[in-house]
């Protein structure tokens, strides 16, 4: 059987993009530089399942743009045949030193590749042993003919993509695909009281829709929206009544908060401050103690008061930047994993301080 044809590394770069969209988790390991060259360097090498031909880390550092120029076939057997044995002297300038084996064979290849079922490992290759052990899947294989290109491409990858990758993922994909493309669009809200308001287009403006329409039904028995706010101070809605009858005094001339929920629910009230974040500005803990002088004349006592930050997803930059900022005893959500919040829970709000008790009660 023949060896595949090549794609240029910027083409499998930009097809693992592709295949391996916002929301995929651990994404940096399948669409930076390093696996379109380690896939590149597979295909040249025909460590793909069906030619029963292996990749070793060793024939990824040894490679080279004078290497790759060489696509004779015999050129690429030799190489793959040679390349992992010591002694071997690689033509040029490699592209990667020897100390990069690491980030190759556990990033990329170990928790990249093979967890999402897109390259097999060898049987029976001994955990110490320097012999080749992985080779691309012959489905994944094929999602790199040159040739493949448009609409069956497109088609090769989703089905790719729903035999392979897990249904949650799937989901978390679909969700910030959704939000990407309303980014740019003048966005309806609606309302727990079913009216519908409209939003100024951009990345909050998603996230605040998804926290009222997704988070507030599903972690609130009675949600209300007292306070809806955008850039710039402007108020897209305050529910002027049920503020006043909580007693909680709204002072423009304050930092406001992005969101303010109720949950009106008899014996159940709870008054939620929400900072959406974009690009910046979580529940700091400064934040929360503004947020808490906003509310000390209402007539919610402290323990009935909740506060929180609201990101698009877990992998991006902004939670990345600003985690370390956000408050204990606050609340964290995604809007690309809507069913899950995470609680930063410092120790005195513990029974007794102990994993057990916090995770049994």
């Amino acid at each position: 059987m023949s060896l595949p044809n090549l794609p240029e590394v910027s083409e499998i770069k930009e097809r693992l993009t592709a295949i391996f969209p916002e929301g995929t988790p651990n994404r940096p390991y399948f669409t930076r530089e390093m696996a379109a060259r380690v896939v590149f360097v597979m295909l040249y090498a025909g460590a793909v399942e069906r030619l029963g031909r292996w990749l070793g880390p060793k024939h990824v550092y040894g490679m080279s743009d004078a290497q790759a120029e060489l696509q004779e076939e015999a050129e690429r057997l030799s190489y793959s045949d040679h390349a992992w044995k010591p002694g071997f002297k690689p033509i040029g300038e490699r592209w990667y030193a020897d100390t990069t084996r690491e980030p190759i064979r556990d990033e990329t290849l170990r928790d990249g590749l093979v967890r999402v079922g897109a390259v097999v490992q060898r049987p029976g290759v001994a955990t110490t042993s320097g012999k080749p052990r992985y080779a691309l899947r012959n489905d994944f294989a094929a999602l790199f003919a040159p040739a493949l290109q448009g609409e069956p491409l497109a088609a090769a990858i989703a089905l790719w993509q729903h035999e392979h990758l897990d249904p949650l993922a799937l989901v978390r994909i679909e969700l910030l695909r959704q939000g990407a493309a309303s980014v740019k669009d003048r966005l309806e809200v609606v309302f727990p009281n079913r009216t519908v308001r409209q939003l100024a287009p951009g990345p909050s403006s998603v996230i605040s829709k998804a926290v009222v329409e997704v988070f507030a039904p599903a972690f609130l028995y009675r949600p209300a929206v007292l306070l809806l706010s955008e850039s710039g101070d402007k108020i897209v809605v305050q529910e002027e009544h049920q503020i006043a009858s909580i007693g909680l005094k709204i002072d423009r001339a304050k930092l406001l908060p992005d969101i303010i929920l109720f949950d009106l629910e008899p014996g159940r009230e709870l008054l939620v401050f929400v900072e959406v974040v974009a690009t910046d500005g979580p529940i700091s803990e400064s934040r929360k103690q503004a947020l808490m002088e906003i509310a000390k004349d209402a007539k919610v006592p402290p323990e009935r008061i909740a506060f929180l930050t609201a990101y698009r997803d877990r992998d991006e930059p902004a939670f990345k930047k600003t985690f370390g900022a956000v408050a204990w005893n606050t609340l964290v959500w995604f809007m690309a994993e809507p069913e899950h919040i995470v609680m930063l829970r410092e120790k005195p709000a513990l029974a007794s301080g102990r994993i057990f008790d916090l995770i049994t009660e």
